[in-house]
């Protein structure tokens, strides 16, 4: 299974959208909007911002590995 390193964030606060590269070797836990500045955390039972705001989750929970 190929892994995709490319997630497109969508800000909840303004709609905002910007494709990002994930890391592979940690999660991230937080992620700042350009646009308005949100400082967005995962949700409950999420790992990371991909996994909650993401439309692609990241690296590991796409290999079915846990994540950090």
């Amino acid at each position: 299974m190929e892994v995709i390193l490319e997630s497109t964030i969508k800000c909840p606060n303004c709609g905002h959208e910007k494709t990002e590269e994930m890391p592979t070797d940690a999660c991230q836990f937080f992620y700042e909007c350009e646009n308005c500045k949100t400082v967005m955390k995962p949700k409950a039972g999420d790992c990371c911002v991909y996994c909650s705001y993401g439309t692609v989750p990241c690296p590991p929970i796409q290999q079915n590995k846990s994540c950090c």
